[in-house]
């Protein structure tokens, strides 16, 4: 006699493990280590998720679970009524997962249980042309891509570091760029600020950089700083954003950023260049050292020479204003390993890179257990010093 569906769903169910809504929700609670899969169509999903819940389709869910999950791995799956995700944790059993629950009642029951939820950033048609190649892997998807556009990006400087990073993060679809700079785009800048042209001489470099971030994407909003960042506007200037890129091309910019960094608990992404060499590292505050871990006192004027007075291979902050930007994207998905405690050094006359690890220092006076932050005038301090 032929099987019903009834009798295949039965069938099925005495073969699964599932979880009622309230046992999924006390797993979330916990943070327990799971994947949380939504196996409804794209449809559905935009009109609400469970928060965290990565989206699968059922129809696809053979192609794309080795993307997200391992097989030892624990998932969670939920449809809208427990149906289709009872029919798909058989699946990956089938597939050798070893650990799948199917939330009975689904999205609905846990939506009728007045839960949270939320509602998720759904890719345009256009946006999905435009990202193809994101897409396409498997570690950004259209979940990750979802991410790098709600993100917050701040760029300290729209200089030889700023530039390429504001280009290829709005290329990227980084959906908010901060940029401060006080400063005027000059025939001298050319040689290296590649945001900038010969007709915008003379322009707001907050302005010019804008105006070159909307021509390469529309999806990115633009927030201009047109001022010095000091100890009364910093605080200001750094909160709404995820993360910052250090730019900038001077010691008592580069210590209150820092301090403001650890302080906020924001990613202080830098770089720094003179003549031939650069170097990049990510400073994650109270996961690795600090600004002030590396550098606890400036070096003497003549030692660090800025730009126009040593100079710089005009290719050279492309290529370290790009790892900074790398750095930025990692950190946004929660992919590879950022450079956090280790400092990333480039000759570009002899073309070699090498890695040195950094530690924290546990009398810094601005990381260390206990400190009291308090932003000083690090015009003063960076003169006494030296």
């Amino acid at each position: 006699m032929a099987t019903t569906f009834r009798d295949l769903l039965a069938t099925v169910k005495k073969g699964i493990k599932e979880a009622s809504v309230d046992e999924v929700k006390k797993l979330l609670d916990a943070k327990a280590p799971l994947k949380l899969i939504d196996v409804r169509e794209s449809d559905e999903y935009a009109q609400g998720r469970i928060p965290g819940a990565l989206s699968i389709p059922r129809g696809y869910l053979e192609l794309r679970i080795e993307e997200k999950a391992k097989r030892d791995e624990a998932v969670v799956l939920y449809c809208a009524g427990g149906t289709r995700s009872a029919l798909a944790a058989r699946t990956l059993a089938d597939m050798g997962y070893e650990n799948v629950v199917s939330m009975a009642g689904g999205y609905n029951r846990w939506h009728d249980a007045a839960l949270p939820t939320d509602k998720p950033l759904v890719l345009s048609a256009e946006q999905k042309e435009r990202y193809r190649r994101h897409l396409s892997i498997p570690e950004v998807g259209e979940e990750g891509q979802a991410k790098l556009l709600r993100s917050k990006v701040l760029l300290m400087g729209a200089g030889g570091l700023g530039s390429p990073a504001a280009l290829y993060l709005a290329a990227a679809g980084v959906g908010t760029l901060g940029i401060v700079d006080m400063d005027v785009v000059d025939l001298s800048n050319l040689q290296r600020q590649v945001i900038h042209t010969v007709d915008r001489k003379g322009m707001a470099k907050t302005a010019s950089a804008a105006e070159a971030i909307r021509a390469i994407n529309p999806d990115v909003k633009v927030v201009p700083f047109q001022e010095r960042l000091t100890s009364d506007n910093v605080k200001r200037i750094l909160e709404p954003f995820d993360m910052v890129l250090d730019g900038g091309d001077n010691f008592p910019t580069r210590y209150l950023l820092n301090d403001a960094c650890v302080l906020l608990k924001k990613p202080n992404i830098h770089g720094s260049i003179y003549r031939f060499e650069g170097q990049v590292t990510t400073f994650k505050p109270y996961e690795g050292p600090c600004y002030r871990c590396l550098y606890p006192q400036p070096p003497p004027p003549d030692m660090a020479p800025s730009c126009a007075e040593a100079g710089v291979l005009g290719v050279l902050p492309g290529i370290v204003g790009l790892f900074q930007a790398n750095e930025a994207l990692k950190l946004i998905l929660g992919v590879g390993e950022p450079l956090i405690g280790r400092l990333m050094t480039l000759d570009a006359s002899a073309s070699t890179f090498r890695t040195l690890k950094l530690r924290r220092d546990p009398t810094c006076p601005v990381c260390r257990e206990g400190a009291k932050i308090e932003f000083i005038d690090y015009e003063q301090f960076c003169s006494t010093a030296a």
